[in-house]
Formats: structure tokens, sequence, C-alpha cells
């Protein structure tokens, strides 16, 4: 039996479901954000719009609420107070079926990638299929294979668990699950963390050219110095529980103590571009 009348079903439920397209400038917008633990406050009155198409690296010290802000997006935290919009949507007040419907239009890769154990690479790549769309295991398995070609993964990786790869090859697997209902915006949370200077570039690459063939939004958080330099077309770095937002040569010019040393330290200089 030909799988054609259910694949028109699943195209069509698909058409029916479709979101329209975000055509605003600034796919995330925050305004006056407050996260806290108890008394101690980490994001006051923060306020952030990120631009359509760009890499937007978030930067800041240790206990500044990178990972904190990445999760008050994506709704997997909740913050005290404050505005968060995505895609032109009230994330803070969306009901169940308002949320899952902005779940499909962003990918999300945690810093250890976050795959079940208990589940080949092409199987947590479906996960995301199972969750929210009904296609035929054919369909999944096709659009899984052409997700782990798409994040440089051999083709004999799918049918391996995560404990038999590397961590560069865990992060791709991570990201091609991330990129599996093709997204509009993909959160990135530390994802060269742990990796070789080598992998850590290749990641970094890959990155950049999703970006530009897929027409990402990307919001990366990162303590990577040379990632900044390599990919992010602007930097917001989490300074006195608020945001800075700027390009690095913007950045680099700021007189700010903290931002001076981070900028300016040795490890800034040995990344930044000569000339």
């Amino acid at each position: 039996m030909s799988d054609e009348p259910i694949l028109e079903q699943v195209e069509a439920e698909a058409i029916d479901h479709l979101e329209p397209d975000f055509d605003g400038e600034y796919p995330v917008v925050i305004e006056g954000l407050r996260n806290s633990f108890g008394e101690q406050v980490v994001h006051e009155g923060l306020d952030l719009k990120v631009r359509r198409g760009e890499v937007l690296g978030v930067v800041g010290g240790s206990g500044s609420g990178k990972s904190v802000l990445l999760r008050s997006i994506v709704g997997l935290r909740r913050p005290q107070g404050g505005d968060i919009e995505v895609l032109g949507r009230d994330v803070l007040h969306a009901d169940e079926a308002e949320l899952r419907a902005l779940e499909q239009r962003w990918g999300v890769l945690f810093q250890d990638g976050a795959l079940f154990s208990s589940l080949t690479v092409m199987q947590n790549i479906e996960v995301p299929m199972r969750e929210h769309c009904r296609m035929p295991e054919r369909l999944m398995d096709e659009i899984a294979a052409c997700k782990i070609a798409l994040v440089g993964l051999p083709e004999p990786t799918a049918g391996k668990f995560p404990s038999e790869l590397s961590g560069g090859m865990r992060k791709r697997a991570g990201l091609a699950r991330a990129l599996a209902l093709d997204p509009e915006i993909l959160f990135l949370d530390e994802p060269t963390a742990g990796l070789d200077p080598i992998a850590a570039s290749e990641f970094d690459r890959l990155i950049g050219d999703l970006k530009a063939s897929l027409g990402l939004t990307v919001f990366l958080v990162t303590h990577d110095l040379d990632t900044l330099f390599a990919i992010c077309d602007r930097v917001a770095v989490l300074v006195d529980k608020k945001i800075r937002i700027g390009t690095l040569a913007t950045h680099l010019e700021d007189e700010d103590p903290w931002m001076r040393a981070y900028f300016h330290g040795p490890r800034a200089r040995a990344v930044r571009p000569s000339g």
C-alpha cells in the first residue's frame, strides 16, 4: 500500500495548524524582567530585543543569570516579573495550546546535549516529531536522517546511543534534534563547553552556516570568547542585573571595570582579530 495518501493527510494537517509567519523585526522582546532565587536577585528591570536573523551572543559573569534568562524565554522558568514575547506571542500568559504551538517554532540545545541515554540518535531526533506531529514512521526516519547529515554527522551515527559518541558528536546530535521541526529560532546554552579548540571552532562554523542557509535567529549563551568573535552579530552582556547590548566594537570601548576586564583581558586579546 502506498504511503502517498498518508503523506497527503500529514501535509494537510500541517497546513491547517500552520502558525502565521512572524514578520516583525524582533522575534524575542523582553521588558522589565525580574528573576530571583529567594533574596538573591539575578535580573531586575532587564530589557532585551533580539533581531530577526542575527546570532546574539549572551555573556556575563558566574551567577549573572545567562541560562536563567534562556530558560525564562522558553518557558522552563517563570520569572517574578516582566514581560516576554516570542514571535509575537505572550509567553508568560499563553495557554497550554499556545505554548505547544510556540515550542514547534523554536529549538533548544542545552549544555550537555540532554539526549535520552536509552534512545539511539535517530530516536532522539524523532522525539519532537512524535510529541508535536502525526506522521508515518518512514517519514520520521527520513527527516531524522536529513538532520543527521545537516549537522555533519556520519550516517551510521543514527543507530548509536549517546554513550557511544564523543562530546562533540553528542552536541551535534542534540543540535539535530533542536532542528527537527525546522524552527525559526535556535536557543543554544553553552554549545562549545567541554569541547577542544578544534571541535569548538568547527561547531562555531556549523552554527554560522546553519544561520546563513536556514535564515535562523540564534540566541547563544556562551563563555567562549572565540565564539563571540567568530559568529556573533551582536553581544548582550549581563551586568548589574541588567543587560548591555551592542557590537563587539562598542563593548570594547565601554569603560565599565567588569567590561574592560572581560573584553580586554589576556584571553580576549588572544582571540581578538588583528588589525
